[in-house]
C-alpha cells in the first residue's frame, strides 16, 4: 500500500505548481558497479581505501530535475507486502562515468519505510519521519546545483525492486 510522508501538502507554502519526480532505476550504472565488484573479485584485488561496493540488494536509482527550484513536499512511496527499502543519496562531488563511489560521498540522513512481516498489507509504511524531512529538503537544494542525482537503493527483509514505487513531490518556484 502506499504511504506518503513529509512535510503536509496543504500547510507547505504554494510558490508554483506541484510536480512529481518518481525515482528511476539506473540499469546501466547498477550494472557498471556490478561489473566492478566482479572485477575485483576475479582479480583478487581489493576495494580502494574508502571506495563503496554495490551489494547484491541493491541497485542504483536516479532522479532527473527539469526545475532546479523546488520546495519539497512529500514522499510517495508504496511497497507490495512486507520488507524494508532504504534510499540513500549521493552527494554531488560523485562522476560516476570518472571515479569510484566513495562512503564519503554518501549522504545522511537516510530514508528508509518499511513494513514488518506479519503486518496486515493495508498497514502504511512505517519511516523515520524526521530524517525523511530532513533528507527531502537535501535533495531539494542539492537540486539547485544538479540537474540530476543518484541514489543507492537497498531492499531487504523481503522488499523486492518490483514491489516498490518510490516518487517525491516538490512545489515549484
Amino acid at each position: 500500500m502506499s504511504s506518503q510522508t513529509g512535510t503536509d501538502p496543504a500547510a507547505a507554502p504554494s510558490h508554483g505548481s506541484a510536480m512529481e519526480l518518481r525515482f528511476a532505476k539506473d540499469t546501466s550504472l547498477t550494472e557498471v558497479m556490478r561489473l566492478r565488484v566482479q572485477s575485483l573479485q576475479r582479480s583478487g584485488q581489493k576495494r580502494q581505501d574508502g571506495e563503496r561496493l554495490l551489494l547484491p540488494h541493491e541497485a542504483v536509482y536516479r532522479l532527473d530535475f527539469s526545475n532546479q527550484k523546488l520546495t519539497f513536499v512529500h514522499w510517495s512511496v508504496s511497497l507490495i507486502g512486507h520488507g524494508r527499502v532504504t534510499i540513500t543519496g549521493i552527494s554531488q562531488l560523485w562522476t560516476p562515468d570518472l571515479t569510484h563511489l566513495m562512503t564519503r560521498q554518501l549522504l545522511e540522513p537516510v530514508g528508509t519505510f518499511w513494513r514488518n512481516a506479519g503486518d496486515p498489507e493495508d498497514t502504511p509504511l512505517k519511516c523515520l519521519e524526521a530524517d525523511i524531512q530532513e533528507f527531502g529538503e537535501r535533495i531539494a537544494e542539492m537540486a539547485k546545483v544538479r540537474k540530476v542525482m543518484y541514489f543507492l537503493l537497498a531492499f531487504k527483509e523481503g522488499a523486492e525492486a518490483d514491489k516498490v514505487s518510490i516518487s517525491m513531490e516538490f512545489n515549484q518556484a
